[in-house]
């Protein structure tokens, strides 16, 4: 039987100065599934992840978190509601430990950032759940080095523990793997697949064969609007998408 969605979006459209960016698209992702948001670039899927996560306001259209309408709520109290975002530039804590990157993550959802005057031992308590969670995507042997010495790869693997840390029942992922070699690549994948349990992931990403290996859904976007969605299988046979991706070239590589 199906999953319940546990997001959907409603005619859902976005313009800026005159530009529909995003054009009424209307998509349900189920609970518990990976949903991969695909298309060339220009198709609106940043902006589209802009709107689910309450960076950018729609200028018309709904979108619901577990039927509950959200639609224009600021992002800290999406994420509050449970659902979460990377970003595709770093967005990490460079000057501090790679722990102390995941314990800040942990302190927003307690009372210690109102209460600054207490000492920083006061965050103790945090510590073992920041480890569990640097152990969750291997950085556990790293959790002492400041995040600026790690790699590229390592630093988006740091991203998704502080995402994590805010318990998230939905993890917007918004191109993951981008700029990274073969071997970064296969371990983001891998760690995408482990922390998928009891939580619903949806992706922005250009590498077909990383949507192929991790999807259970892929909606394809083209100028704002919703070209196709369906399996893996449905979606890179489909005529509309292999003109849509420059004459079959990426669907070819895939």
């Amino acid at each position: 039987m199906p999953s319940t969605p546990i997001v959907e979006t409603r005619d859902l459209s976005k313009s800026f100065a005159g530009y529909r960016a995003v054009d009424g698209v209307s998509l349900s992702i189920e609970s518990g599934t990976i949903h991969a948001i695909i298309g060339p670039n220009g198709a609106g899927k940043t902006t589209f992840f802009n709107l689910l996560s309450g960076f950018v306001v729609p200028t018309s259209g709904r979108v619901c978190l577990g039927g509950r309408d959200i639609t224009g709520l600021p992002p800290y109290r999406i994420a509050r509601l449970g659902m979460v975002r990377s970003f595709q530039i770093n967005s990490i804590f460079e000057h501090l430990s790679v722990l102390d990157n995941v314990k800040v993550s942990l302190e927003a959802k307690t009372e210690l950032p109102s209460r600054f005057w207490l000492p920083g031992s006061a965050t103790k308590r945090l510590e073992a759940r920041a480890r569990e969670l640097l152990s969750d995507v291997g950085l556990a042997r790293e959790s002492g080095q400041l995040a600026s010495h790690l790699s590229y790869g390592r630093k988006r693997a740091l991203e998704v523990a502080i995402s994590l840390a805010q318990d998230p029942s939905i993890l917007l992922l918004d191109e993951p793997t981008s700029g990274m070699g073969t071997e970064d690549i296969a371990r983001i994948t891998q760690l995408i697949d482990r922390v998928r349990a009891g939580r619903t992931i949806v992706l922005v990403e250009h590498n077909l064969s990383v949507v192929a290996n991790l999807s259970d859904r892929i909606t394809v976007l083209q100028r704002g609007k919703v070209l196709v969605e369906g399996s893996y299988e449905e979606v890179r046979h489909d005529q509309r998408v292999i003109d849509a991706y420059l004459g079959g070239g990426a669907a070819a590589h895939a």
